[in-house]
């Protein structure tokens, strides 16, 4: 992996750190032999919060591996393969490798071209007809949908965390799918309903749309700079079918309260979107449900 302060390089060279070390038969004195072995052997230093947590070589391994497998980058329908090509070499420059295309054009030329260092993520892109068969042929635990247009407190849909917030609090040990919409109309309302949480990227108000490819190279910068600001060992991100069963808990409780039905709806929609941006852990899944539980118990012996 290239650390802040490597030599920078042009896009036909591939750098093999590993080759970079010293060559074998090079002398050095004792003391700097040791010093050298000490450095390498110790494990990275981790913080989060106030505590902080060393990671062994096998755990900064294993959240690497998460990152690379977990991820899942979505471009709904877009426009030209070309920006498909963009697409892919964004993340190959942030080591991503799950392209999902649902329903896209045909890929010609010009999509591989673009792609340059970054074919192979075109060539391995899985292609669905719709969001809906992509979410059935994966068992994916959180969904993000990128806009550029921020919602405020009465669109409840589109209240947005910033990339930065994203990459910090992004557990990839679970599956993660990231949506990019369509170049002219973004993702439509239902598609960001669907979803977990809204990323958007503060931009000046003349100009707030970006390309897909510059939007997406500043949410994977955050997510790849971040992959170790925390060890996730007993930081286990709650499930999709955790969450579900805590919403189901929520639903049930606003249903027996004597409100109308468009705030029932926009409490649950509410408590959603605070769930999500929490980023709960399994543990806290478990402890709201089982309060939520009591309260429906409570309410029902009234």
């Amino acid at each position: 992996m290239i650390e802040i302060g490597d030599t920078a390089v042009s896009e036909q060279q591939v750098v093999d750190t590993a080759a970079m070390s010293s060559p074998k038969n090079e002398e050095k004195p004792e003391a700097e032999k040791k010093s050298t072995s000490t450095k390498k052997s110790k494990p990275k230093t981790q913080s989060r919060g106030t505590g902080r947590v060393k990671l062994t070589r096998e755990q900064e391994e294993n959240e690497v591996n998460h990152f690379k497998e977990n991820i899942y980058i979505v471009f709904v329908e877009c426009e030209t393969p070309g920006n498909v090509g963009f697409l892919a070499r964004t993340m190959a420059n942030f080591g991503l490798k799950n392209l999902i295309l649902i329903n896209p054009p045909k890929l010609t030329n010009e999509a591989y071209y673009q792609a340059t260092h970054g074919k192979y993520i075109v060539e391995n892109a899985k292609i669905y007809g719709s969001l809906d068969e992509f979410y059935q042929s994966q068992r994916i635990d959180f969904k993000v949908a990128s806009t550029g247009m921020a919602g405020g407190s009465y669109n409840l849909s589109r209240i947005p965390v910033t990339p930065d917030e994203l990459g910090k609090r992004l557990n990839a040990s679970n599956k993660i799918a990231i949506l990019f919409g369509r170049e002219g109309n973004g993702l439509t309302n239902k598609e960001i309903e669907e979803s977990d949480i809204c990323v958007s990227i503060p931009t000046d108000p003349t100009y707030p749309i970006m390309n897909i490819s510059h939007a997406a190279a500043i949410i994977f910068y955050e997510l790849f700079k971040n992959k170790h600001d925390f060890s996730v060992i007993g930081l286990e991100e709650s499930t999709a079918l955790e969450k579900e069963y805590l919403l189901k808990d929520m639903h049930d409780l606003i249903e027996s309260l004597d409100i109308p039905d468009h705030k029932k709806k926009n409490g649950l929609k509410a408590f959603k979107n605070i769930i999500n941006r929490a980023f709960i852990t399994g543990r806290e899944a478990h402890t709201l449900k089982g309060i939520l539980r009591r309260l429906k118990v409570k309410i029902g012996e009234e």
